[in-house]
């Protein structure tokens, strides 16, 4: 992993080590004594079991998406022998707009397992650990830094940095099949079509068509379309009206003196602020192949740009950690301000039966209107209108938060876990099964990028871990012009399915 090639980040990989060893030792503390909601509420054992498998699963979403939307240019003949189970994954995500499906269903499983995992580790509002001080008490527990580093470093970043680099080996098993057809699944329930609603609605605005690969759908199928859209759209203004209800009530887990109100306005603003960072990552991929002069005038579009493109590359995968880290904190905090809890004695939120009371008590709720209204609206307005979205100051502040905390190496520990586990696993590079891009197109079995949704409408990331990507690539745009035109003729391509030569750019975070 060239991350820890240097004594300076090697020395972050060291101490954000440390600091990630304290905090598993902390949280695994706080179960056995009974001082989180699950632990206190059901019994220590299914804390501990639930957070185990919900951070496993999460390497497998995180890592999935990396290995699923990375390989979607490439040939799947090349690895159908090799990787047999790759080859079935790919298989279902290249078939019509199941990519987009897929990667719809999967933003749900994204919150729905940081909602989970908060539930389980996540300490009650008074605990306390071993004695220890309050202020380190507060720093560790009361703020989430323990879950944050525990989540982003094991749940998510390592797992990001093998599979951009090892796509067929980490997908080619029965648990990456698994979780592809739980995403499918949970698309195909009909939970997350308001979405749709909103990328017809984005669309429109901006005066373009959604691309599709499928044929037009027929009466009987556009009544089961936009009857899951309606159903969806209802369930989504229910889970409003009992978060608010529960918020303006205080029945929620929010801290003790929050008012009411406030808690309302945090509530708000955390998921305005995961709205901006997932839709700042589509928003630079789209002007990634623009040339400067076409970036837009306003002065903040200016210096959103020049900040991230400028220097050696580093800002680029800078800003994707970093915003790794400031999404998985807001939805922390977001699960805290939303999950209902009613005390002994209290009645129901809005009487509702007992059984009802409690799936409001799971926090599923806060993780749907998150998903839809705070993660997958955002990046869609921001896949039509990316100058405008860069032009907002909002953007160059978090954009300069992001790489502030990504220059702390509090998630350095990511890449020596990383390393560890390409180490066990046996994962080797995909050059080594399918060539490079020039390669495989020298053997007429060139990329074909058809299959990766682009433009407004289309939520596909923006790559990351670009380790493998052309030398002058990394240094974006800064000594060669001819990085622009690489950009360019990509992202051109894959607008119009057609095949290109380049693989490299393919990673996705």
């Amino acid at each position: 992993m060239g991350f820890l090639n240097s004594p300076c980040n090697a020395f972050k990989g060291f101490y954000s080590m440390c600091l990630l060893i304290f905090s598993i030792v902390i949280i695994m503390g706080l179960i056995a004594t009974s001082q989180t909601n699950l632990s206190s509420e059901v019994h220590p054992a299914a804390a501990y079991i639930l957070i185990w498998v919900a951070i496993l699963w999460l390497t497998m979403v995180e890592g999935g998406q990396a290995s699923i939307v990375g390989l979607a240019p490439v040939n799947p003949e090349l690895y159908r022998d090799s990787h047999p189970i790759a080859y079935k994954c790919t298989a279902i995500t290249n078939k019509g707009d199941n990519l987009d499906r897929y990667l719809l269903g999967r933003q749900f499983m994204v919150v729905i397992v940081v909602f989970c995992v908060n539930m389980s580790g996540g300490p009650l509002g008074d605990a306390e650990l071993w004695g220890f001080p309050s202020w380190l008490s507060n720093i560790f527990l009361q703020t989430g830094l323990a879950m944050i580093l525990f989540t982003c470093n094991v749940g998510q970043l390592n797992t990001q940095v093998n599979a951009s680099l090892c796509m067929l080996d980490y997908i080619n098993n029965y648990f990456a099949l698994f979780t592809l057809y739980v995403a499918m699944a949970i698309e195909f329930s009909g939970l997350l079509h308001a979405s749709y609603l909103v990328q017809m609605l984005v669309a429109l605005l901006a005066g373009k068509k959604i691309e599709s690969k499928e044929d037009p759908r027929t009466f009987g199928q556009n009544l089961f379309f936009y009857g899951r859209c309606l159903v969806s759209l209802a369930i989504l203004i229910g889970c409003f009206a009992v978060t608010l209800e529960a918020l303006f009530a205080g029945k929620t887990t929010m801290w003790d003196g929050v008012p009411s109100w406030a808690a309302v306005i945090v509530f708000f603003v955390l998921m305005s602020i995961v709205g901006m960072l997932e839709g700042m990552q589509i928003a630079f991929f789209a002007v990634a192949k623009l040339p400067p002069s076409e970036r837009g005038s306003s002065v903040f579009a200016l210096k959103t740009c020049e900040l991230l493109f400028s220097g050696e590359g580093n800002n680029l995968p800078g800003f994707m950690i970093g915003r790794q880290l400031c999404v998985v904190s807001c939805m922390f905090f977001v699960a805290r301000v939303t999950s209902v809890d009613i005390a002994a004695g209290e009645s129901n939120i809005f009487s509702v039966p007992n059984g009802l009371q409690e799936l409001f008590n799971t926090g599923l709720l806060g993780a749907l209107i998150t998903t839809i209204c705070g993660s997958i609206s955002w990046q869609l307005v921001a896949s039509a209108f990316p100058i405008a979205f860069l032009s907002n100051p909002l953007t160059y502040v978090l954009l300069r938060l992001c790489l502030l905390l990504e220059g702390t190496g509090l998630c350095g520990a990511a890449w020596l876990i990383a390393a560890v586990h390409k180490k066990f696993a046996g994962f080797q590079r995909d050059e080594v099964y399918i060539g490079t891009a020039e390669e495989r197109a020298k053997g007429n079995m060139g990329d074909n990028t058809s299959h990766v949704p682009v433009g407004p409408g289309h939520i596909t990331k923006l790559p990351g871990f670009a380790e493998n990507a052309p030398k002058s690539l990394k240094k974006l745009l800064k000594k060669d012009p001819s990085v622009g035109q690489y950009i360019s003729s990509i992202y051109d391509q894959m607008e119009n399915g057609s095949t290109t030569d380049n693989n490299e750019a393919s990673d996705n975070f």
